[in-house]
């Protein structure tokens, strides 16, 4: 992608501007460098100081008071499990329903409101001497005492409290941790009214607190809790960033915390290859204080570099840092010293640049630069929000793959956690750097909340959340929060002052949307016709998408047995409870309207189901692809969302459980790298000539020095052809590239429906291929009517090969295992097949697969007589 940008050294986008008034101190890459020179060879590394994990089983119980708690039994108590929750062992212990079943939110949210205690027995670790106990998250108001000695108390769920032990460690310890109960407060002028706004007043993830899906505050010890060895000289967070990308610069900040009298000894630092094969590079310093904090700037060039690449465009490669100080004096076996405990850190790191550039029209005070230069070329930036996984706080490595690789299938290049979670997690960093996905990380604020906010509690979220992230190479901009419609104060002057002093390499955005990004949800809160998001444009989208049913699979997973039957739902049941503000807001309706552009009002459950993502895929797609072919103009696009917190009717394109639903092929087809797509200004143009547009994207230059066809096919409803368009080239293209218009009479649009095929062939192979739906409205469920055709089905391990048998297309064609949608992985699931085509499907199991179609012979709607 090649564009060209007004430059006016005169002027100053709203980036300058924010940053000045934040006034800032230097970033840490400011200070002077000292360029070291790395040899080729792997150091001995000294070890680090022993660590005793205290995750694992503990004792949980409820209520009594601090001095019968601190002496007692606790005959009362019941197991919980750490990391975990509240709610999370109330249900392994039988104590709770499934919270996520039927309307059981509704009995079990009352216990949030309740003291709760754990307690952990643990025996002191040999050879421990100084120590620490550090509590990586705990959900949210608690009180520590170890031994009977109260250690304090602490706010804020994002990591802390931590405690320096000096001699209070014995032989055998008894931990307790008082959770406070969640405060109670009614939202004003909301439709739910169990709404609580509570989290206004401190420092949590919202979206569980009953605004819609959830309803469920979290409490718990919900990340890591261990004690940790003290070294004599610690090195505090350190940060490692990219100079120069290109020539392999790097630069290396190492803050060293030793004795207040001073201290000397060595410093090792290696870089390797993480996710590739190549040599280790090191070097040594001799570092010596005579106060207690030393800070270093070191600067050095990684030879034959490889570039951190978002996904699309190249391979995300990573490096590992290992660093290690080792006090003088500590014997001849390296970490076994008289004099001095050793010290030991690594991290994972990219070398890549990520910079900020005007919109064509060049740099503005009221306009943020959204344009994204990544590694010194400009791109359109392909990409969603990320919503906070789960009220029960199962943020397992396990659960964040299986949602990350369906975002990375999905062709994903940015995730944004937005204001209303939370700062994600070390896993979820960690699997975006790996999967190249960039990171839109926003503090746990909304909706103006950081001016209620409890300030300190918010600084030191925002602090230790910075130097915890800020080496991941997927992490590209902080931003203050969601839709705050002042943004503005001492709390948002903090964060952006914060983004500076510790980081430097990243923007910070005040807030989404500001500054020239939109958010807009006509569709669904506005009940405008889907035709409305065809046509949408905005320099940058932040948010926008239309919520719908999960799976019907997944629906059955939370709707009791005795109301699957009851279709209509009724409005105080189950159906009605699992939408987006538990259907006090008409949200049966709302997903009703949208479902009856493709089904009828006699459609089962099922066909409720389809028909409402049918309208998600439309709401998305088309945006999305107008968005592309707007570049330079329109820089990137966020839909809503990608995951959920809860199983309910949502925006996510993958429910709760992991089921995707049909718009995430769809959406996976309008995000591909080389793709052909057609706009649509209208989906219902019967009876009308019609001139749509064609487009070629080509985001990595798939097509260099290659011939390349692209074909546009329209079928009416007897999937019969009726125009056919071929457009041919050598070589790269300036994407987007328009290749010109399908033009077709009004007597070929006179079809319901009206179905397009868009494909890019290179060197005479299918390199990319999606159809469209259009005219369907005027009779509903025609999509599910066409004529029918036969599909074959062969699997072997990895891949399962779908045959058209048939003498038409197929349409709709999903390859499924029925049972097991949540965990099934296809790398397509709604495609279309030319008669006596065939097609292979990578899958991750071919245990009882089935194949589907709209069009399938023997698929016989509900309402077709």
């Amino acid at each position: 992608m090649k564009t060209v940008f007004k430059q006016d050294q005169n002027r100053k986008s709203l980036d300058d501007v924010d940053r000045e008034s934040y006034r800032a101190g230097p970033p840490p890459v400011d200070s002077p460098a000292e360029q070291v020179i790395l040899s080729r060879e792997t150091m001995l590394h000294a070890g680090a100081p022993p660590l005793l994990s205290l995750d694992g089983d503990w004792r949980m119980a409820e209520a009594g008071q601090d001095s019968d708690r601190l002496g007692s039994e606790w005959v009362d108590a019941i197991p919980a499990r750490v990391p975990g929750s509240v709610h999370a062992a109330l249900v392994e212990a039988d104590r709770i329903p499934d919270p996520t079943v039927s309307t059981n939110q509704k009995i079990v949210r009352g216990e949030s409101f309740k003291t709760w205690w754990f307690k952990k027995v643990f025996d002191k670790p040999e050879g421990m001497a100084a120590s620490k106990l550090v509590f990586d998250g705990v959900c949210n108001r608690c009180t520590i005492w170890l031994n009977g000695k109260k250690l304090g108390e602490h706010e804020g769920m994002f990591g802390g409290p931590e405690f320096d032990l000096e001699d209070l460690l014995r032989e055998r310890n008894t931990l307790l941790v008082k959770l406070e109960p969640i405060p109670f407060t009614p939202a004003k002028g909301h439709s739910n009214p169990e709404n609580n706004s509570s989290w206004r007043k401190t420092v949590v993830f919202n979206n569980v607190y009953g605004w819609h899906y959830s309803n469920l505050p979290s409490l718990g010890i919900w990340r890591s809790v261990r004690v940790q060895g003290t070294p004599t000289v610690s090195i505090a967070d350190p940060f490692i960033a990219a100079a120069d990308a290109g020539k392999g610069l790097v630069d290396l900040v190492v803050r060293c915390l030793g004795p207040a009298g001073g201290w000397s000894g060595t410093l090792t630092a290696t870089v390797e290859p993480e996710t590739f094969d190549g040599e280790a590079y090191s070097f040594e310093k001799e570092l010596a204080s005579r106060k207690q904090e030393l800070v270093k700037h070191y600067r050095f060039g990684v030879p034959e570099p490889r570039l951190w690449w978002p996904a699309d465009l190249g391979e995300p490669d990573l490096y590992r840092l290992k660093l290690s100080f080792e006090p003088d004096g500590s014997g001849q076996a390296r970490g076994v010293g008289n004099r001095g405990i050793p010290e030991h850190q690594e991290t994972v790191f990219g070398i890549r640049t990520v910079e900020m550039a005007p919109l064509p029209e060049g740099p503005a005070p009221e306009w943020y630069d959204w344009t994204f230069v990544i590694n010194a070329t400009p791109r359109f930036i392909k990409g969603t929000n990320w919503c906070t996984m789960d009220p029960l706080m199962n943020f397992s490595r396990e659960r964040y793959e299986r949602f990350i690789t369906l975002a990375a299938l999905q062709h994903i290049q940015m995730l944004r956690p937005w204001g209303s979670g939370m700062p994600e997690t070390d896993d979820f960093y960690d699997l975006c750097d790996r999967k190249g996905i960039m990171v839109l990380q926003e503090w746990p604020t909304a909706w103006d909340s950081h001016r209620d906010q409890p300030y300190h509690v918010l600084e030191e979220t925002v602090r230790r959340n910075t130097l915890r992230l800020r080496n991941h190479p997927a992490l590209v901009m902080y931003g203050a929060g969601n839709e705050s419609p002042n943004p503005f104060g001492k709390a948002i002057d903090m964060m952006g002052r914060l983004a500076v002093e510790l980081d430097g390499t990243r923007p910070f955005h005040r807030g989404e949307p500001w500054g020239g990004s939109v958010h807009n949800y006509d569709c669904y809160w506005g009940r405008q016709h889907l035709d409305h998001n065809l046509n949408m444009t905005a320099p940058f989208f932040g948010e926008f998408g239309l919520a719908c049913m999960p799976p019907h699979e997944s629906v059955c997973r939370y709707l009791p047995e005795e109301e699957r039957a009851l279709w209509p739902p009724p409005e105080d049941g189950t159906f009605a409870y699992h939408t987006p503000k538990f259907n006090t807001d008409d949200d049966v309706s709302r997903l009703t309207q949208y479902a009856r552009y493709f089904v009828p009002k006699d459609c089962s459950l099922e066909e409720f189901a389809v028909g409402s993502q049918l309208s998600q895929a439309v709401g998305i797609r088309h945006t999305l692809e107008r968005a592309r072919t707007r570049w330079p103009h329109c820089t990137g696009a966020l839909y809503y969302k990608m995951n959920d917190n809860f199983p309910a009717a949502s925006w996510s394109c993958v429910d709760w459980y992991g089921a995707p639903k049909i718009g995430h092929y769809i959406l996976q087809d309008a995000f591909a790298p080389l793709h052909a797509c057609i706009l649509f200004r209208t989906l219902n143009f019967a009876g009308t000539p019609a001139k749509l547009p064609v487009f070629l994207l080509d985001d990595a230059d798939e097509l260099r020095d290659v011939d390349w066809t692209v074909t546009v096919r329209g079928f009416n409803a007897a999937l019969q052809p009726i125009q056919e368009q071929k457009h041919t080239g050598h070589g790269s293209v300036n994407s987007p590239l328009r290749l010109g218009d399908f033009a077709l009479t009004f007597e070929q649009t006179d079809s319901t429906p009206l179905l397009f095929v868009a494909e890019v062939k290179k060197s005479g192979g299918v390199i990319d291929r999606t159809f469209y739906w259009t005219n369907y409205e005027a009779v509903k469920g025609c999509l599910f009517t066409l004529p029918k055709t036969t599909l074959s089905l062969a699997a072997e391990p990895g891949e399962a090969t779908v045959a058209n048998t048939g003498e038409l297309p197929a349409v709709g064609v999903s390859v499924e295992r029925p049972g097991h949608a949540d965990t099934f992985t296809a790398s397509d699931g709604c495609f279309w097949l030319d008669p006596a085509e065939q097609k292979s499907v990578e899958v991750d199991s071919i245990q009882g697969l089935s194949v589907n179609a709209w069009n399938l012979q023997g698929r016989r709607p509900s309402w077709w007589r």
